[in-house]
C-alpha cells in the first residue's frame, strides 16, 4: 500500500502507549501530527472536513506505529475493535463522524473487514496541542 509508518510517538505523560490485556490491546490517544509536527486548527472554523479527514488518517498511521512496535508487525493484529475519534471542533460543527471517517476508511483499507469496528466520534471544544484530531483503538490480535 505504500504506506509509511511516522516514529512512534512518546506519551506526553504518565501512561503507555499501549497496554495488553490477553489478546486485546488497549492503545492510547494519540493527535494528528505529520512531518511539519502538530496538525492543528479548529473543525469548521479554520479546518476543513477534508483536513479533518487527512488528520484522523495520520493518526491512525500513529497508532500502527505503535502496534507495528509493540507486536514486530501488523500481520499479528486479528481485528480492529473500536475506535474512539475526537475532533478540535467549532461550536455547532456537526460533522465529526465525516472527519473521522479518515481513520475508519484507513482501517478498512489496510486490514479489509477485520479493519471494521465500534465507534465513536465526537466533536470537542479542545485537545492537546490545538490539535485537530486524536484517535484511540482498541485491537484483538493473532495469539
Amino acid at each position: 500500500m505504500q504506506l509509511e509508518l511516522p516514529t512512534v510517538p512518546a506519551p506526553g505523560g504518565n501512561y503507555v502507549a499501549a497496554k495488553r490485556v490477553g489478546e486485546i490491546i488497549y492503545l492510547a490517544g494519540v493527535i494528528s501530527t505529520g512531518p511539519e509536527g502538530v496538525i492543528a486548527g479548529t473543525a469548521g472554523n479554520d479546518r476543513t472536513i477534508e483536513e479533518g479527514y487527512a488528520a484522523a488518517r495520520a493518526c491512525v498511521l500513529s497508532q500502527l506505529a505503535v502496534l507495528q512496535s509493540e507486536l514486530g508487525t501488523l500481520d499479528r493484529v486479528a481485528e480492529v475493535l473500536t475506535v474512539n475519534g475526537y475532533v478540535n471542533a467549532a461550536p455547532g460543527f456537526c460533522d465529526s463522524p465525516a472527519v473521522i471517517n479518515g481513520a475508519s476508511d484507513l482501517l478498512v483499507t489496510v486490514f479489509g473487514e477485520e479493519g471494521r469496528h465500534a465507534r465513536a466520534a465526537v466533536g470537542v471544544s479542545a485537545l492537546p496541542r490545538h490539535a485537530l484530531v486524536e484517535v484511540q483503538m482498541s485491537v484483538r490480535v493473532k495469539p
